[in-house]
Order: C-alpha cells, then structure tokens, then sequence
C-alpha cells in the first residue's frame, strides 16, 4: 500500500518504519525540518531498540521517504495514518491544537485529490473527538463528506517505548474504528498477518479503549507500589507475596471482575479492604488508592438511587437481595444497602428473591438483615409478578432466569438495570430502560 504517517515521533516513526518494513511504500510527514532531514540520512528522530537498523534499511531501498509536504504526502498515497502529539493542557485536560492544524491541512489537500483516500488517527484523543471535532474540520477543508467520497478510522496504538518495533510486529490486539466498512477494511489491510485479535469496532470505542488501557496500567502500578509499602512495613517480602497472588490467574490475573455491573459487597471484600486500610494507616502508610475503593463503590450505590429519583416515581420492585447469585448471604450486600436507601426516602418497596425466605435465614446472616432492614417479610414478595403488578420502576439485580423472562417490554415502566441483563443490547433502544454503566 501507498502510506503516509503524519507525526514523526516514536509512535509515528515506529508505525512508518515498520509499515515500509513489511512492503508498503510509506512517506513520513512532519512540521520539523530537523526529523525530516535525519529520515532522508536514514536515521530515526528517537531513540528506540531496532529502529535505527530498520529506519537505514527501509531508507536504502526506497520503501520510506520524509516530506513537509502534506499535498504531496496524500496525493502519493491511498491511507494516511495521524500520529501527532495531544498533550495535556495545565488543567489536565487534551489539547487537539496538533490534530486539528493536521487534520485542516489533510482535508485542504483532500480537495485536489480524485480518487478515494482513508484518513486514520493513531493519536490518543477522547471519544467523540474524532466524529464531533475532526470529521466536520474534515468535511469542511475538502468540501467532502466522510464515509462517501473519503474514509475515516480510528485505530489506536500499544506500543511501549523501548520495546515499540517488536510491539509493533506482535501487537497484542489490533483495534479499528471505523465510520464504514471500506475504512475498517482499508485498516485492517494495514495489518494483515500480524498475531492477536482484531477488533472492528465504533469510533468512539475505539477511542476509548487506549485509556481503559493506561488507566489499568496505571492501576495495577500504584496497586502493586501501594501493597509493597505495605509488605515492608509489616516486615513481609512484597515480592512473595505478589508471587502468590500472580499465580492466580482464575480471579486475579484474568477477567474476573472487570465487567461493568453493580457495586460490590459481601462478608469478605469489604471487611479485608477495611482492615488492610487501617493496618496500613497504623504503620503510618498512606495507600490512597486501596483508601479509595470502598468510596468508589459507594459512589457506584449512589449512582443507582441517583437513577430511580430521577424517574420521579414512588413504586418500586427491586429483583435480587443477596451479595451475589446463587446464594442468600445478605451481609453487607449492596442490595441491601439499595433496599435501605430507598426506603429511608419514602419509597414503596417490593423485592424478590428466589434465594432468599426470611424463614431460613440464620446466625450472623439474620441478624444483619434485623439490623439494617428488620421489617422485611413485608417487603418481600413471593414471585415474579408480584413484584411486576406492584412497581412502576424495576431495579434488576439479578440475573435469574425466570426474573429477566418476565421483565416486560413497554413504555410504562422504567427498567433499571443494575447487571447487564441477558437482552440488554436488545433493550437499550427501548425508552423505558436505563443501564447502570453501559
């Protein structure tokens, strides 16, 4: 393929190097004369392991040539790949000063071209950047429209510095969002034979996934940093003990709890979050994120009730009581905790669980729930539609089968839905419903 790569910095000049490495014809483009002429001497402008051999010797034999000439980058090439800066501003926030003047300049040169040209940004930029600010930028310097006359894509890049050229070579995802299916094709094209999943995907998706990336990145550090500082002030190896938890790789290092869904509780996770917190605190360790996980998930608690006062109706059906299915542990669920808050406000609540009958319910477990909600054989219900016939607002909970196949589909309810039902896709377009997180 004819490329082009916008932005010669390591993104940009690892994504040109190794595009001409694998057989394409790439030009390099950027506003500083210095990259330029270093590129044109077969030299890269970074400083990365393998790119220096592989700049030389894609340079040598014609694959990669430099330019900062935007005109003649698109007229010579059918795909453009935009790997400028977006750097934060003082408050934090992103600036697009780069990708806007880069991509004003593409759709000017756009104007002249006849035949059909895929523009794809590599930059980091949050969602609906690319539909809301670049695509109109677009539209309006080439007197096109996106999707018809020139394609669009957004496909993020993993590359880590200093291992960049072999991130490049064995990615482990390739991620495409795509206003159409001839950009997603034009991308993938890109990418034909590299290992790991493909993911074609919505633009804004795809914009999004490289922050859900670097924030759990950042995550697992300071989660990692904050326990070791632990470790040593209680005297402990940290290493080992991260040792032990690494080998877990059914719960800890794995999929398991990273699916959007209801807050959190149960007798174990937030009684041992309390008590590392506090042991952390008596070593005089600040661990500000572990102190922030258990406010975070009350925020999560609130954003519920937060949904059911704003739908301005009093009646209220609540499927699910337990921590988690399959059991009838109540100790310190969120539902509870749910049930109580609504109550507090005056609602008029009805719940139901398949798992939980106030007549077996026993020890520690009994008397947390005299405790928090001690009048609640009144407000659970023995079935499905007892709870249907008497709510206006359904709060599902639970993922019981027989629960998500009486949930009605109409426009007089309100369905909140705190678990991803199973047909949650299917009801998103329906008026009445309302995820908690998707």
């Amino acid at each position: 393929m004819k490329i082009s790569v916008f932005g010669l910095g390591y993104v940009g000049c690892v994504s040109a190097a190794c595009l001409a490495g694998r057989g394409n014809q790439v030009i390099g483009v950027d506003v500083n004369p210095t990259k330029i002429e270093l590129v044109r001497n077969g030299k890269a402008p970074v400083v990365e392991d393998r790119i220096g051999e592989l700049t030389a010797e894609v340079v040598a034999s014609g694959a990669l040539r430099a330019t900062t000439d935007v005109a003649d980058a698109i007229a010579n090439s059918e795909i453009s790949l935009i790997c400028v800066g977006t750097p934060s501003a003082s408050n934090g926030s992103l600036s697009t000063a780069f990708l806007e003047r880069v991509t004003e300049e593409i759709g000017e040169a756009l104007a002249r071209k006849g035949t059909r040209h895929t523009v794809v940004f590599r930059s980091t930029m949050l969602p609906g950047t690319c539909l809301e600010l670049l695509v109109p930028i677009l539209e309006k310097a080439s007197g096109r429209t996106a999707g018809v006359d020139f394609g669009v894509a957004v496909n993020p890049e993993f590359l880590r510095e200093g291992s960049s050229v072999k991130d490049f070579f064995d990615p482990p995802k390739t991620v495409i969002g795509e206003i159409d299916t001839a950009s997603g094709d034009a991308v993938a094209e890109l990418y034909e034979g590299l290992p790991g999943d493909v993911f074609r995907v919505p633009v804004p998706v795809a914009e999004m996934t490289k922050y859900a990336d670097n924030a759990f990145h950042g995550l697992k550090i300071g989660f990692a940093n904050e326990l070791g500082a632990i470790c040593r002030a209680l005297g402990l190896d940290s290493h080992r003990v991260m040792d032990v938890f690494l080998a877990d790789r059914k719960l800890n290092v794995s999929p398991a709890y990273l699916r959007p869904g209801f807050a959190f509780g149960g007798s174990c996770l937030p009684k041992d979050l309390r008590g590392l917190v506090h042991a952390a605190h008596r070593a005089d360790v600040s661990v500000p994120i572990l102190s922030h996980v258990l406010p975070s998930n009350e925020e999560h608690l609130r954003r519920a009730v937060e949904l059911v006062v704003r739908t301005g109706k009093r009646r209220v059906g609540l499927f699910g009581l337990s921590f988690k299915p399959g059991t009838d542990d109540l100790r310190e669920s969120p539902l509870v905790e749910l049930a109580e808050r609504l109550l507090g406000k005056g609602y008029d609540l009805k719940i139901y669980d398949a798992n939980v009958s106030l007549s077996r319910l026993l020890g520690a477990n009994r008397e947390y729930i005299e405790s928090r909600l001690p009048h609640l054989g009144q407000l659970l219900a023995a079935s499905v539609d007892e709870v249907l016939e008497h709510a206006e607002v359904y709060l599902v909970g639970s993922t019981d089968a027989a629960v998500v196949a009486a949930l009605p589909h109409d426009e007089r309810h309100v369905l909140i839905d705190l678990v991803r039902v199973p047909d949650a896709d299917t009801r998103r377009a329906e008026e009445g419903y309302v995820g908690l997180a998707w």
